[in-house]
């Protein structure tokens, strides 16, 4: 591919991704707990939860999206709350690398939410987060090529017009996100959850030129999901949807996995997990196989974005492959209440 349809693919991945400002994603977004809501801070069984992910976004595209993050949290005052009730809180750290680093957003973040029990068995729960987080964000305009630039011998200049040629700028600001959560179980053995989040809540200001400000969009985020044991059975039925909705751009991810346990041992589990998940905009966007494994106190996914919009000719169908990781050391007290979200 050339230099030039390189540029003008990407600028078309932009445009389909809405706005700079959009917010970064993930496919495994029930993986990343605490940049799609901060009411899941402290949301699972166990003591300490360490999630990263890893997310390279249409590699074709000249490294169109490299998205990391890793993210802790845990418990506070254990033992000494309400029955059932649990505070938690957390700190998550995010970059995103666009166009091959043109431009760098970097994101640190604390959160901390409280999870007050319906009922006395701890079955039913709603709960309220709140995060902060700090931003970051490098425009390398000395690797920008515009279309003015372009000779008619077919070769690149730096445009004679755009004031961001040739400068390196950067810009930071400070972030309020909210969240609420509601989770359930009917016996103690399943569980659903229904969450709603939204973040940049102060419309933070972000401007490199320093002249024309933008205010930081609102995305509102809508989700839920459950897991059901079968009946009779080793395996158990996943499923987790999701909407997005940030200045105009509308993303909704739908699907379920399937787990098969290979281990008798509750304390060291090993379960294998194939799910599928498609994710939808404007158009149908891609489809999203999806494997994982339990292997004691950890969980690895595997996804693969298969592109299938109308721009799987610049991506070559390949929407990008996505990793995740996430430890959780088990509760010291034993203690089990209700089910934790799991997708």
């Amino acid at each position: 591919m050339t230099k030039r349809l390189i540029i003008l693919s990407l600028f078309a991945t932009l445009m389909a991704n809405g706005s700079w400002a959009q917010d970064p994603g993930f496919s495994q977004f029930f993986a990343s707990p605490l940049t799609l809501n901060p009411a899941m801070t402290g949301k699972f069984n166990g003591d300490v939860r360490v999630a990263g992910n890893y997310r390279n976004q249409w590699p074709a595209i000249n490294n169109a999206f490299i998205t990391s993050t890793i993210s802790v949290d845990g418990h506070l005052l254990s033992g000494r709350l309400p029955e059932n009730d649990t505070w938690g809180i957390g700190v998550m750290a995010m970059t995103d690398r666009t166009a091959s680093g043109i431009l760098t957003s970097n994101f640190i973040a604390l959160s901390t939410s409280y999870h007050k029990s319906l009922d006395e068995d701890g079955l039913h729960q709603i709960g309220i987060g709140f995060q902060g987080a700090y931003a970051n964000k490098s425009l390398d305009g000395t690797r920008l090529t515009f279309e003015d630039g372009l000779q008619l011998d077919g070769t690149w200049l730096r445009s004679p017009s755009e004031p961001i040629n040739s400068q390196f700028v950067s810009v930071h600001y400070f972030d309020m996100n909210l969240g609420v959560l509601y989770n359930a179980s009917s016996n103690g053995n399943n569980n659903y959850y229904f969450g709603a989040s939204a973040y940049h809540l102060n419309h933070p200001k972000e401007s490199f030129l320093g002249v024309d400000t933008i205010n930081v969009p609102t995305r509102y985020t809508f989700h839920g999901g459950g897991f059901f044991p079968v009946t009779g059975s080793s395996s158990t039925l996943y499923v987790s949807g999701l909407f997005n909705s940030q200045a105009g751009a509308h993303d909704f991810v739908l699907g379920g996995a399937w787990e098969v346990s290979a281990s008798a041992d509750e304390t060291y589990p090993v379960n294998f997990y194939a799910g599928l998940w498609g994710r939808f905009s404007n158009v149908t966007d891609a489809v999203i196989p999806y494997v994982g494994l339990d292997y004691g106190d950890f969980n690895l996914g595997l996804t693969y974005d298969v592109n299938v919009s109308s721009l799987q000719t610049a991506s070559q169908s390949r929407g990008g492959v996505e990793i995740s990781l996430i430890y959780i050391k088990k509760a010291s007290n034993g203690h089990h209440a209700v089910p934790c979200p799991h997708f």
